[in-house]
């Protein structure tokens, strides 16, 4: 008995014994490990980071798509469209998979692409035997092109096993091939212009971020899964554009050009109350009979107005009581000269009232009225326009705007002749834009609105910004003058210089212009045509202004001639007639397929594994994010989905199959 528990105790002795060595050496090796831990974290940490992490990895930008640019009436007017890159990794791509299809994928790209087999065969050996790990095969496809191709075979195995990756990209294009490219401009990141430049802090969403691993010396290649930044989408901009005027705008500027062989021209059409630009049209002619909105002149050019500034100077009178409908005007013969300046007119001579002054555009009576009553003090003149804005450069969101130069007493150039010159539209510049804005304030019964060219913002289906009309100017002249003003200006149209363009059906306010310009070059004469208005003049709706530069004369370069059918056409089509379905005419001659183009406003969220309602959403749209998601998609149909399984609200788990109906 004794013995036994000498033995026990000995065993006992033992196994505590080895017991402790075990927890000493455990413990020694944990203070070691620490130890390395600690000496790694304090002195080798930038030397790791050096060496391995830094020439293996590094953070790449992930580009947030931009917002979409619309017209009013919702019509995609710019859009940021996702394109596809297709790479390959060959180290991935097994090689019993690759020997036993290769045949069949060669022969699918071929007919895709429209090359030999031997061509793609060649080119898949060559990249398989450097066990390259991120060939590009194809760049820029849409989703169409991508959904074929990631089914042909081993790429359909995925990116483990058949090695197909997809870079996805975005890109900015038009869904107005011709109608207002220069009016909706661009943003490449080193110049801006028109809609997309003034709106680019809105459309721009913020970049993030994500890992790439170093392939070669040259590749890297996207760690999809590891963002460490995801991007915020840009916000949706809807401009003040109608599309249905826009059109026709753009077309009866087009026609005319044509018809008078014309350099190029321009139309702006303002929304009366709101002072919303519902048309900015831009053609330049790049060869006979060939014009394209590729330069904003209504924004980027001031030139002399002519007779359309006329009404200005003549309102400026009417204001300070000066003349009215009584006011009696001797032309003589219709040749002047003042302080040895010879004035003419074109159109006869005797006594005019007011109203005609303006209705015959006559150069002689402008500048008889405003030197009869500014000529001592020309500085009461020059206050009208100050107060009516015109020496200011206008701060509107379009890059680019033309500042108004005007000659004063206070200039070198200034004599005793500039005020006459002034009177009848020459010794000034003004943009397009300014000019279409003072006629609007007449219109508008004195109240002169800034241009708008934003309606709203809206982010994620929240509207963030409304638009609100701007007051420029709250009281441009006396009602009296205001009044008077719009008579004359009716005059003009029934029984002056635009008496080509009446109609009964709609009673139009304007003025002629018929201005010389580059005259101080040599060579024969040029001209400028114009006409600025509104209508109906008894209840103004619109304003518009049409200029057209460097006709052929020997068709015609008078303002009622080429300018004024113009803004005759587009009053017609948009006030009288029915509104036409310019979309369907759109999408059949002038659109890009938009289809294709348009991308999810709307991203899907998965919350507890319950499956959303995609009912009534794009096709294209939400099942690239399904798949990516971990979901396969099986669909028929094209366009909006209109049935879905599982139901909304079912429980679905990663790898499930998703079944879409979408419209045919």
């Amino acid at each position: 008995m004794i013995n036994q528990n000498n033995d026990y105790e000995k065993k006992r002795s033992n196994a505590l014994k080895w017991g402790y060595l075990f927890v000493l050496g455990a413990f020694v090796l944990f203070v070691i490990f620490l130890g390395r831990i600690l000496v790694l974290q304090n002195t080798n940490v930038q030397e790791f980071e050096d060496n391995y992490i830094s020439k293996n990895y590094r953070e790449a930008t992930l580009k947030a798509a931009r917002g979409n640019l619309y017209a009013s009436d919702g019509s995609i007017l710019a859009t940021t469209v996702m394109r596809y890159d297709v790479y390959l990794d060959f180290k991935s791509m097994r090689d019993t998979i690759y020997n036993n299809n290769i045949v069949a994928l060669t022969d699918s790209l071929s007919k895709m692409f429209d090359k030999p087999r031997s061509y793609f065969r060649a080119k898949l050996d060559a990249q398989n035997k450097k066990n390259n790990q991120y060939y590009l095969l194809a760049k820029g496809l849409d989703f169409d092109e991508y959904d074929r191709i990631r089914n042909f075979p081993i790429f359909i195995k995925g990116k483990n096993k058949g090695g197909f990756i997809i870079q996805r990209n975005f890109r900015r294009e038009l869904a107005t091939s011709q109608i207002g490219a220069g009016t909706i401009g661009m943003d490449n990141g080193e110049s801006k212009s028109g809609l997309e430049g003034a709106f680019s802090k809105f459309l721009t969403g913020i970049d993030g971020t994500r890992l790439e691993q170093r392939i070669n010396s040259s590749q890297w290649k996207p760690i999809d899964y590891w963002k460490v930044q995801e991007p915020v989408d840009g916000q949706d901009v809807y401009t003040t554009l109608d599309l249905r005027i826009q059109d026709i705008a753009h077309s009866a500027l087009e026609n005319q050009l044509v018809k008078f062989d014309a350099d190029h021209g321009c139309v702006v059409v303002m929304e009366v109350e709101t002072g919303k630009i519902r048309a900015m049209v831009n053609l330049r002619r790049t060869e006979p009979g060939i014009y394209v909105d590729a330069y904003n002149y209504a924004v980027k050019d001031a030139q002399e107005p002519g007779s359309t500034f006329k009404t200005v100077s003549l309102l400026a009178a009417m204001d300070d009581g000066f003349i009215d409908e009584n006011t009696k005007v001797n032309i003589g013969n219709g040749i002047w000269t003042y302080a040895g300046q010879r004035i003419t007119d074109g159109h006869g001579g005797g006594t005019y009232d007011v109203s005609d002054v303006l209705a015959k555009s006559s150069n002689v009576g402008a500048a008889k009225i405003i030197t009869e009553h500014y000529a001592d003090k020309p500085q009461v003149f020059i206050d009208h326009l100050k107060r009516w804005k015109m020496f200011d450069k206008m701060q509107i969101e379009l890059p680019g705007i033309a500042k108004p130069s005007i000659q004063t007493p206070q200039s070198k150039r200034w004599n005793k002749a500039t005020l006459a010159s002034l009177g009848y539209g020459y010794s000034s510049s003004f943009p397009l834009l300014q000019l279409v804005t003072f006629y609007n304030g007449i219109a508008n019964k004195g109240k002169m609105v800034k241009p708008l060219f934003i309606d709203k913002i809206m982010k994620d289906g929240n509207v963030l910004y409304n638009s609100k009309p701007e007051v420029m100017v709250k009281k441009m002249a006396s009602d009296k003058a205001i009044t008077m003003m719009t008579s004359a200006l009716t005059k003009a149209v029934e029984k002056g210089t635009a008496k080509s363009i009446y109609t009964p059906n709609l009673k139009i306010a304007g003025k002629t212009g018929t201005a010389r310009i580059l005259y101080w070059l040599p060579g024969p004469m040029r001209y400028q045509a114009s006409f600025a208005g509104f209508y109906p003049s008894d209840n103004p709706k619109y304003t518009c202004i049409v200029v057209i530069n460097q006709p052929d004369k020997s068709k015609g370069y008078a303002g009622g001639t080429v300018s004024a059918p113009v803004f005759k056409e587009i009053a017609g089509k948009t006030f009288l007639k029915t509104p036409l379905n310019v979309e369907k005419e759109m999408l059949e001659e002038h659109k890009v397929n938009l289809n294709k183009m348009v991308e999810p406003n709307v991203k899907l969220n998965v919350r507890k594994d319950s499956m959303p309602n995609v009912v009534g959403l794009i096709g294209k749209n939400v099942i690239p994010q399904l798949e990516n998601m971990g979901y396969r998609v099986d669909y028929k149909g094209v366009g909006k989905i209109k049935g879905q399984f599982p139901a909304e609200g079912a429980h679905i788990r990663k790898n499930q199959k998703i079944y879409l109906e979408l419209q045919n």
